[in-house]
């Protein structure tokens, strides 16, 4: 007997898990399209500080213009995340983030690469059947060669994957 079907972070049936996660595996997870209008929706939202908003002010500032609210750039980060690894992963809840940094701005139209790297894994000790991954989250900004040019966000943390079922024995008959 087959165990049922493990599905992944979006619900799907799950084709990567814990021990397809190993230290020095890196996932690339696309390249994102900063929309300046959702940038600023988003700031107006949830960040409506002047140099997220205000395009004058902004303009006058050090700053030179919009930037995007450091948690709209990881909720891009978040979205890359789920459509490219956790829509095929066998992921449950993540115990935490350890690190997150804004290394650089980000304005509208930045092209943003974004990876995930496998730094360590290994069996959950809080959740039998699970495998606890610690990942580090990357975006780096493109130029208009298409070359990395500066890191702009990285994150730390952890996730939790199931373990690989494994294919139960067959019951025997046993004689009549």
């Amino acid at each position: 007997m087959i165990p049922p079907t493990t599905r992944s972070g979006t619900g799907g049936t799950a084709e990567l898990f814990f021990e397809d996660l190993v230290p020095g595996l890196t996932v690339d997870l696309g390249v994102v399209t900063v929309d300046g209008d959702e940038m600023v929706a988003f700031a107006r939202r949830f960040d409506p500080q002047w140099y997220h908003v205000d395009p004058e002010l902004a303009e006058a500032s050090p700053h030179g213009g919009l930037i995007a609210s450091g948690f709209y750039t990881v909720s891009l980060f978040m979205r890359a995340y789920v459509d490219h690894l956790l829509s095929r992963a066998a992921a449950d809840a993540s115990p935490g983030l350890e690190e997150l940094r804004w290394l650089a701005p980000v304005r509208a139209g930045d092209r943003l690469a974004v990876r995930v790297d496998v730094m360590g894994a290994r069996p959950s000790t809080a959740r039998p059947g699970l495998g606890t991954a610690s990942l580090t989250g990357t975006m780096l900004r493109l130029g208009a060669d298409d070359r990395p040019e500066q890191e702009v966000l990285r994150l730390r943390f952890r996730g939790w994957f199931a373990l690989r079922p494994t294919e139960l024995p067959a019951e025997t008959e046993s004689p009549d």
